[in-house]
């Protein structure tokens, strides 16, 4: 059912146009059936437009709710994300701009409560990386940027959004296995998933009197977008075939969890890290 190789492929641009992969990331699995876990929710979802944040996307509308999706430039993969949520009979908000800018971020809350008129799930997702062979070819921007993209924007969401939110609603982050692996080309975002790590413990004891729970999920390689626009076509070509499956994940495998640990069957579940890599073993 799920691909074991991919054509090799370079795209020039993050986070890259998943309407260009060869194949296209499976979002969707033909067998899931909702059942109204998340029955009149609303989340918002950086990245939500792609990959892991589309099959998020989608579950999530399988499951009852509307969907803010929140995106950089990809207007194609932007607007077949949501036609798809509303072929599901739920409504979709997408939003366009660059999370790295906290008054951005403030604009997806409240444009979000307008449409809306409430916001009960948020999903941290977006993320960029830029390979490099030493760290001494990381130059600044590429730091800044790395960070304010993976880090920073997750602050300037979840303060926009708790105000907003109540006892029984949801944070939701997305780390990596580099995070816990380390990697020796992603310096940075290794780092900066590090924090995500760190940030989502944290945060989770600090709401849990206002019993808002805050977990993460920390994906191994997936078959995204990011990854034809941060590799070389060589390096695409073998993406994913040293997890013990053999394979890369796709991101329609991902988001049961995300749904699991945005719903009530979750109810018990904060400050935690869920690992959905293919069988690497990580010490969480």
């Amino acid at each position: 059912m799920y691909p074991t190789y991919f054509q090799p492929q370079h795209q020039d641009t993050q986070p890259g146009l998943e309407t260009l992969m060869n194949p296209k990331p499976l979002s969707q699995r033909p067998d899931y059936k909702g059942s109204g876990k998340l029955s009149n929710k609303v989340a918002i979802i950086t990245g939500g437009d792609s990959g892991i944040g589309k099959a998020v996307s989608l579950a999530f509308a399988d499951e009852g709710a509307d969907i803010a999706i929140v995106y950089l430039n990809e207007d194609v993969d932007a607007e077949e994300t949501k036609y798809l949520i509303e072929q599901k009979g739920r409504k979709c908000l997408a939003i366009k701009g660059d999370v790295g800018d906290e008054n951005f971020c403030k604009k997806v809350v409240n444009d979000t409560i307008s449409t809306f008129g409430h916001l009960d799930i948020l999903v941290n997702n977006a993320a960029v990386q830029y390979p490099q062979n030493s760290i001494i070819d990381i130059t600044s921007e590429q730091l800044q940027l790395t960070f304010k993209t993976n880090v920073f924007s997750i602050f300037y969401l979840i303060k926009a959004a708790l105000p907003n939110m109540k006892k029984g609603d949801t944070i939701i982050n997305t780390s990596s296995v580099t995070a816990y692996e380390g990697h020796e080309t992603l310096l940075d975002y290794s780092s900066t998933k590090g924090a995500v790590t760190s940030l989502t413990r944290s945060l989770a004891l600090n709401l849990s009197k206002e019993e808002i729970r805050v977990n993460a999920v920390a994906p191994g390689p997936i078959w995204t977008p990011l990854i034809p626009s941060s590799f070389s076509k060589e390096e695409v070509a073998k993406f994913g075939t040293s997890t013990p499956l053999g394979r890369a994940g796709q991101p329609c495998e991902l988001a049961p969890t995300y749904v699991y640990l945005a719903c009530e069957d979750s109810s018990y579940v904060t400050g935690q890290v869920i690992h959905v890599n293919g069988g690497k073993s990580t010490s969480s």
